[in-house]
């Protein structure tokens, strides 16, 4: 798993992330929303003196990132992140959404409970300044503005559904740091419960030796819990996982056939963010348990890429519900992300891949910094 429920330890433990070598437009944050009292993290504080939440609400995932902006020089990058606290529990906040429409009564309830202790540490750390968000199952929901009504009414947090374009854009802008700075183009690729975003990144044609920028991008309703529940995720034979392979790349042909004209190079390589490609990383490390400071910014050579999802489809249920990058509450979700993660290394053939424990929650946290003038904005 890529976090536990317990708090990062202060500077020892503490999540540090550089500043993304590429440019993005501007973000203005939103103004906190009020729920009766104005809460902790909508009041004013000194430049310099807020401590930032972001908040990712996902199909599968409720996380949470408490984090200072910090400039450490002796590290490359410049401006950090100081993480002070984090937060992630499983919810499955989009269980038979596929099949129903709505956000289901037991999905509820979970997901209330873990944005209760997400409230409680935001109270406890101080936090002033904060941006939370709900992605694909909020965006498909037939009971999404009831669901976020209940969630205000039980825990005073308002919840932001945001697109899939400005979930592309904080993707990108939080794993930016780790792309090959050489490299005239990367993919970078999200696998989420709900939904799967691809964001091409590239240098402009008028300034080739000037940063990586957001050239274009995708968002497909394609995710590991809609395909764990459309094709089965416990037993997984060799002709289910290739049929989610095939389900997975019918749906990516579009934008691959958009990217095949775009200009590569020999350094272009995929840039991997999600349980999916963290749990890979993870087996092919052999590790007993899983450590995000050896795997966040690890290279995968193709052959090693393929290598960790045939060690991955050869366990059964129960050797992976046992293996501790895993865990019970993924073992049934994990191979229909290496099914996506298969259709895309074909249609978008590269050496290597970099993996980033990192992503949407750091993007977050970046364009809050630089709204605020904590740091600079990218240019």
């Amino acid at each position: 798993m890529t976090e536990t429920e317990q708090p990062a330890r202060g500077g020892e433990a503490a999540d540090a992330v550089r500043r993304a070598p590429f440019s993005l437009p501007p973000m203005d944050a939103p103004a906190a929303a009020t729920t009766g009292s104005v809460p902790p993290w909508s009041r004013t504080a000194g430049r310099g003196e807020h401590v930032y939440a972001a908040l990712d609400l996902g199909t599968n995932n409720c996380r949470l990132l408490i984090a200072r902006p910090e400039r450490r020089p002796r590290r490359r990058g410049g401006e950090m992140l100081r993480v002070v606290d984090a937060f992630s529990r499983i919810v499955r906040l989009g269980e038979g959404l596929s099949r129903n429409g709505r956000i289901g009564e037991e999905a509820i309830e979970r997901t209330l409970k873990a944005l209760e202790v997400c409230r409680d540490k935001m109270e406890s750390r101080g936090v002033t300044r904060a941006r939370l968000v709900a992605t694909q199952a909020c965006r498909g929901a037939s009971n999404s503005e009831e669901f976020t009504s209940r969630v205000r009414d039980r825990t005073g947090l308002d919840i932001e559904i945001i697109d899939r374009e400005t979930e592309a854009r904080f993707a990108a802008r939080g794993c930016g740091a780790l792309v090959d700075r050489e490299a005239e183009s990367v993919l970078l690729f999200d696998i989420g419960g709900g939904s799967t975003e691809l964001v091409w990144l590239a240098r402009s044609e008028a300034a080739p030796c000037g940063p990586l920028g957001l050239q274009d991008w995708t968002s497909l309703e394609l995710g590991v819990v809609s395909l764990a529940e459309q094709f089965g995720g416990k037993s997984v034979s060799a002709e289910v996982f290739g049929a989610m392979t095939s389900h997975a790349r019918r749906a990516l042909t579009p934008f691959a056939k958009r990217m095949s004209e775009r200009r590569r190079c020999s350094r272009f390589h995929l840039l991997g963010t999600s349980g999916t490609v963290t749990t890979l990383a993870g087996v092919h490390l052999g590790l007993d348990r899983y450590d995000r400071w050896r795997v966040d910014g690890l290279w995968l050579s193709d052959d090693e890429a393929a290598r960790a999802v045939a060690q991955l489809r050869e366990m059964d249920f129960e050797a992976r519900v046992a293996n501790g990058c895993i865990g019970p509450q993924r073992a049934d979700l994990v191979l229909g992300g290496c099914a996506i993660f298969e259709a895309i290394r074909e249609l978008f053939p590269a050496s290597r891949t970099r993996i980033a424990d990192r992503g949407l929650r750091e993007g977050m946290l970046l364009e809050l910094m630089e709204a605020d003038g904590a740091v600079p904005r990218e240019s």
